[in-house]
């Protein structure tokens, strides 16, 4: 966490700004669950090639629209190229063999794990050191996941034949903590290089889409849904978070990225596709209280 002289530094606004940009990705996240349920039989890996098609081709035509060289989008150092593109389509493989060979709600544990992951991750990074806010606000937030995507599992439900679907989800939460620590030493890298990566991203799922499923288009308003997801959580997201973790405060977005699980799940409540219950309210106090522990130095910047 940033110390308090930065924190009242003069670049204190701008890396507040960017950090509630880098934000808002949590909220475009929170509504993947929902779009999800509303796409129909898609197969998973041809939704994420859509999608992220849908995503690059966006990001394109913004830079051409904004005279930007499509240079920083395309060519961008190898290394640049494995991270992107490797952190992106290598996330979303994983959660998807982990959603198929792994009971659900335990799946899902596991993998929001990303977020304390990137907050200790992040005290690596030079200049950065993990703080008592930061500890106590990821620690409450894994607390309210915790109970949040798990309090539907029965006792003793964890083990069995489902290894391969744990190790699975543990792989998408150290590669989406990893990609978003290791961006953050690539600050010279444009954001612009998302839109790179979102098309290298929807070329690999397809070609896992042709080996694994079998196609099954969308149908009627469904193609709304794809669209959604392309432009939202699939798109978009992508972009300002790339933007957040590099010009904001990055132990403060990862805390905060704990918000995620919990505004999914009041959007599917809210939509009549979940019934809330005591255990979502004790998790809703322990994740917005952890965020508001971790983000304190958002309100004094």
């Amino acid at each position: 966490m940033s110390s308090p002289a930065a924190v009242l530094s003069p670049a204190a606004p701008a890396i507040r700004r960017a950090t509630l940009i880098g934000a808002t990705a949590v909220l475009l996240w929170a509504t993947l669950a929902t779009l999800t349920s509303f796409a129909g039989p898609v197969p998973p890996f041809q939704m994420v090639a859509m999608s992220f098609g849908i995503g690059g081709i966006t990001g394109l035509l913004v830079q051409i629209v904004r005279r930007r060289p499509l240079s920083q989008a395309l060519f961008q150092p190898l290394p640049v190229w494995l991270l992107g593109v490797g952190g992106l389509f290598g996330y979303h493989f994983f959660y998807f063999i982990a959603m198929r060979t792994a009971p659900a709600v335990e799946a899902n544990l596991i993998n929001y794990l990303w977020p304390l992951f990137i907050v200790l991750f992040s005290g690596l990074l030079p200049g950065e050191r993990l703080g008592r806010a930061a500890l106590a606000g990821a620690a409450a937030g894994l607390a309210g996941t915790l109970l949040l995507v798990g309090g539907g599992a029965e006792a003793g439900e964890m083990g069995g034949g489902h290894w391969a679907g744990y190790l699975s989800a543990l792989a998408c939460a150290l590669i989406w903590s990893a990609y978003s620590v290791a961006m953050r030493r690539h600050g010279e890298v444009p954001t612009e290089a998302v839109t790179g990566f979102c098309l290298g991203t929807s070329v690999l799922a397809a070609l896992c889409h042709l080996l694994f499923e079998v196609t099954v288009w969308p149908q009627g308003a469904a193609w709304l849904v794809v669209l959604a997801m392309g432009l939202g959580p699939l798109g978009i997201a992508f972009f300002v978070w790339d933007y957040g973790i590099k010009r904001g405060d990055i132990q403060t977005l990862g805390a905060l990225s704990y918000a995620a699980p919990l505004l999914s799940t009041a959007l599917l409540i809210a939509l009549g596709r979940g019934e809330p219950t005591p255990t979502l309210g004790l998790a809703c106090l322990l994740i917005v209280g952890g965020a508001v522990i971790a983000g304190r130095g958002l309100a004094r910047g």
